[in-house]
C-alpha cells in the first residue's frame, strides 16, 4: 500500500467517523512545498536560498494567506546528486506529508524526483531543471516545466549562430542529463541547418580545471566552441578559455546556457559579445523590473533574479490558483497539474500563455547578448535583446513529441 493511498484511507475513515461526506476532504486549505535545489555548489546563485525567496513571495502575493490557507515553504540541498535527492524528496513526502516539490535544478535529480512525484502522486514543479525529457518521453501527468529547456537553448542558440555563419561545432558537456540532453538538441539544430558537429568532450560536473577540455577544443578549429554546462561550470570555461586566447584566436564561444548570476561573477570586460537564449530578463519591462527590484531587495547579496528563479515564482503563483480553483487541498498531484493545465497563466513575469498538455508552459524566448563594459548604464544593466522567439518556435511540436500523455 503506497503512502498516499494509505494517507487517503485513513482521511476517508475519519470523515466517516465524524459523518463527514468525502467533500470535506476539498476544504483542506493546508498546502506543503519543497524547494529541491543547489544550496552551497555550482548552481546556488541561479536557484539556492534565492529561488526560496521568490517562492514564498508567490505565497503572498498568492492572497490565499489572507483567506485563510496555510502554506509550508521547506527546502533542501540535494548535492547534485540523484539519489540524496530523490531521499529527500521521499522523506518529505512520506513524513512532512510535502504536496510539490519545486525548482530541482540538475536534470539528473529532476528525472529521479519526476518518477517519484508520479509514484506518491504529488506535483513536481520544474523550473531550474533543462531536459526537455521532462516534457518528453519521461513526461508524466504530475510535473510541469515552466522556465526553459534543451529544446528552447539549442532553437535559440544554436540556430542563430549556426546561421550566422558558425557551421561547425565543438561541444564542451557536463557529464550528466542535462549537458548529455543540451549537446543532443543543439547538435540536431546546428546540422538541421546545414552546420557541421566536429567533435565534443564531456566533463565532470563542477570541474575547476578545463584546460585538457579547452585545448581539444580549440585543436578542432571549429568555429564554435559549445558550452553544453551550466553554473560554475560555464562561468569557469569561459575564464580560462579566455587565458588559452580561443576566441581571440578567431573561435566563438556559445554559452549555450548562462544566467545573469553568472554574467555578474564574470563581469562585462570577460562576459562582453555572448550570445545566448533566457526566458526572462528583469530590465524586459516595467512588470519585470518592478517584481524584481522587490526580489533583490528580499534576497541574499541583493541580486537580481535568474531566469530559474523568476520561473519559481511565476510557477508556483500558478499553482496555487489552481488549488483555490479546486476549492481546497485535494491531496492528488494529478489533479491539481490537471486543474494547472485546464486554467489560463497570466503573470506579471511571463504573461499569458497556455500550460501544454505533455507539462510546458509556453512562453517566448529571447536571444540577448553581452553588452560591452561601456554600453551598460547601470547596475545589472548586462543585456541587450537580439532577437524574440515566439512560443511556439521556443517549445517543441506536440505533434514531434515522446510524451506518453500524448498517445491516443
Amino acid at each position: 500500500m503506497t503512502t498516499t493511498f494509505a494517507r487517503r484511507c485513513a482521511a476517508l475513515l475519519a470523515c466517516a467517523a465524524f459523518g463527514l461526506s468525502t467533500s470535506a476532504l476539498a476544504q483542506d486549505k493546508t498546502v506543503k512545498i519543497g524547494v529541491l535545489n543547489d544550496m552551497s555548489s555550482l548552481y546556488a546563485d541561479i536557484g539556492g536560498p534565492n529561488s526560496v525567496v521568490a517562492i514564498k513571495m508567490a505565497v503572498e502575493d498568492s492572497g490565499l494567506l489572507k483567506k485563510g490557507w496555510k502554506i509550508d515553504v521547506l527546502s533542501g540541498d540535494h548535492q547534485n546528486k540523484p539519489d540524496v535527492g530523490v531521499n529527500l524528496a521521499r522523506q518529505w513526502i512520506d513524513n512532512e506529508k510535502v504536496d510539490a516539490i519545486a525548482d530541482t535544478p540538475n536534470s539528473g535529480v529532476a528525472l529521479a524526483v519526476n518518477n517519484l512525484a508520479k509514484e506518491k502522486n504529488i506535483v513536481l514543479l520544474n523550473s531550474g531543471a533543462a531536459t526537455a525529457d521532462l516534457t518528453g518521453k519521461a513526461c508524466t501527468p504530475n510535473t510541469v516545466s515552466y522556465t526553459y529547456d534543451t529544446y528552447m537553448l539549442a532553437n535559440g542558440t544554436g540556430k542563430a549562430l549556426t546561421k550566422a555563419g558558425g557551421d561547425t561545432w565543438f561541444f564542451l558537456t557536463a557529464d550528466y542529463a542535462f549537458g548529455h540532453a543540451l549537446e543532443r538538441d543543439t547538435s540536431a539544430v546546428v546540422t538541421a541547418n546545414g552546420g557541421k558537429v566536429l567533435g565534443g568532450v564531456k566533463h565532470p560536473i563542477n570541474t575547476a580545471d578545463f584546460s585538457s577540455f579547452l585545448l581539444q577544443a580549440q585543436s578542432s578549429k571549429a568555429k564554435v566552441v559549445g558550452l553544453a554546462n551550466a553554473g560554475g561550470d560555464t562561468t569557469n570555461s569561459i575564464k580560462q578559455a579566455a587565458e588559452f586566447g580561443i576566441v581571440s584566436g578567431g573561435q566563438k564561444l556559445a554559452a549555450l546556457l548562462l544566467f545573469i548570476n553568472d554574467v555578474h561573477s564574470l563581469g562585462l570586460k570577460t562576459a562582453q559579445g555572448l550570445t545566448f537564449t533566457e526566458s526572462f530578463y528583469w530590465d524586459l519591462n516595467d512588470q519585470t523590473r518592478a517584481w524584481s527590484k522587490r526580489f533583490s531587495a528580499l534576497a541574499s547579496k541583493n541580486p537580481m533574479p535568474s531566469m530559474t528563479q523568476a520561473g519559481n515564482y511565476a510557477m508556483v503563483l500558478h499553482y496555487l490558483k489552481a488549488m483555490e480553483a479546486l476549492g481546497g487541498n485535494p491531496h492528488d498531484g494529478a489533479k491539481v497539474v490537471a486543474k494547472m493545465k485546464e486554467l489560463p497563466t497570466d503573470d506579471p513575469l511571463f504573461g499569458k500563455g497556455p500550460l501544454r498538455a505533455d507539462g510546458r508552459r509556453l512562453i517566448p524566448a529571447y536571444l540577448f547578448e553581452v553588452k560591452k563594459p561601456e554600453e551598460s548604464k547601470y547596475p545589472w544593466d548586462y543585456y541587450k535583446l537580439i532577437a524574440t522567439i515566439a512560443p511556439e518556435d521556443a517549445a517543441k511540436p506536440l505533434e514531434a513529441s515522446d510524451c506518453p500523455l500524448l498517445k491516443k
